[in-house]
C-alpha cells in the first residue's frame, strides 16, 4: 500500500506536469515541469522525502530497463542516421562533458554547503 500511494504522488505531479505542458506556451517538456514541481515540493516540505522515497529508488533501479526500446529503435534506425552519424557524435560528446561538468560543480557546492554546516 505504501508504494502505491507514493506513486501516486509521483503520477499526480507528472499529471500536473503534462497538464502545464498543454497550457502554457513555452518549449518546455513536461518531464520538466515535473521535476521543477517535484524539487519545489520536496524543498518547501509540502511533499515529505518519505511520502515518495522508496518509489523514487524504485523507479531508479529500474531505470536501465527503460532506456532498452529507445537503444533498439535506434538500432534498427542505423542506416537512417549514418548521414547525421558526425553531428550526432559531437552533440553526445559536448552535452556529456557539460553534464559531467555541471555535476562536478554541484556536488562540490553541496560538499562545501555540507562542510560549513558541519563547522558551525
Amino acid at each position: 500500500m505504501k508504494y502505491i500511494k507514493q506513486m501516486s504522488i509521483i503520477f499526480t505531479i507528472s499529471l500536473i506536469a503534462e497538464v502545464m505542458e498543454f497550457l502554457i506556451p513555452l518549449p518546455i517538456a513536461a518531464s520538466v515541469y515535473g521535476l521543477i514541481l517535484m524539487l519545489i515540493g520536496l524543498f518547501t516540505k509540502l511533499i515529505p522525502i518519505e511520502k515518495v522515497e522508496n518509489a523514487a529508488d524504485f523507479l531508479i533501479e529500474i531505470m536501465p530497463i527503460m532506456f532498452v526500446p529507445s537503444t533498439v529503435s535506434v538500432m534498427t534506425r542505423f542506416e537512417q542516421m549514418k548521414q547525421m552519424l558526425v553531428p550526432l557524435l559531437v552533440i553526445s560528446a559536448v552535452s556529456t562533458f557539460l553534464v559531467f561538468a555541471a555535476t562536478g560543480k554541484v556536488a562540490q557546492a553541496i560538499m562545501k554547503r555540507k562542510g560549513a554546516k558541519k563547522a558551525e
